[in-house]
């Protein structure tokens, strides 16, 4: 019985000096979510293979979204003989990933038409993304998460959460307010070249999804930087 008592005392302190903890943390310092999200650099060059890089500049987002938080944003534009490449990359935090609600808000065009209907492509080792056309351009659309493959729904972005993120390392940080459980962030990549002819829709698709496997990739390894800061808070 004695030993059980001690066990139970042992066992309530615990839990009375965690909730302590978590209280005095919550007061000192604020919660994540709290917090602006931390700031992204987006490189003024990068090189893409077979492509000529021309230039690049900032996104000036013009939009109120509610429900996400833009960040960052930079253009690029490359060439090929006579295609011209043109690639938009936002830094979004506490989305829900949906690349068609993401097209509507920060790019104002639909995300089809009567003649084209988007098609949901996935790569082994990359993701899901998106290939659409609007006013004679052919486009390509995903979102680059953090911890596992591309996205282009917000189911598909959510499961990507609960598979990668919501752990049990995870839960001690998110108690103190120190990290989130669910790491809602995106870099939304958004390619597209001039289509001519509608006929030629499935060769501009090959030649955005040509461009697409090394610009993800690099973009992958620049990402195993970003998700350190929240592997440091875990340890």
């Amino acid at each position: 019985m004695k030993r059980w008592k001690k066990i139970r005392i042992w066992v309530v302190a615990a839990l009375f000096g965690g909730v302590v903890a978590v209280l005095g943390n919550s007061i000192l310092y604020p919660s994540v979510s709290d917090r602006a999200p931390s700031a992204f650099v987006f490189p003024t060059t990068i090189s893409l293979p077979e492509w000529q890089a021309l230039a690049s500049s900032p996104l000036v987002n013009k939009t109120t979204d509610k429900l996400t938080k833009y960040v960052s944003g930079r253009q690029y534009r490359y060439s090929q003989k006579d295609w011209f490449l043109d690639i938009e990359m936002r830094y979004l935090a506490n989305t829900n990933g949906d690349i068609k609600g993401l097209i509507k808000t920060y790019r104002n065009i639909p995300y089809y038409t009567d003649k084209i209907v988007p098609i949901l492509r996935q790569q082994e080792g990359i993701g899901f993304y998106s290939l659409f056309v609007h006013s004679e351009r052919a486009y390509l659309s995903a979102c680059i998460n953090p911890r596992g493959g591309s996205t282009v729904t917000d189911e598909q972005f959510r499961n990507n959460r609960i598979i990668y993120d919501v752990r049990l390392s995870r839960l001690i940080p998110w108690l103190l307010g120190r990290a989130e459980l669910r790491d809602m962030r995106c870099l939304w990549a958004q390619l597209s070249i001039p289509l001519k002819d509608y006929s030629a829709v499935e060769n501009a698709y090959q030649t955005l999804e040509k461009a697409w496997v090394p610009w993800h990739q690099w973009w992958r390894y620049k990402l195993l930087g970003w998700a350190l800061p929240i592997l440091i808070i875990m340890i």
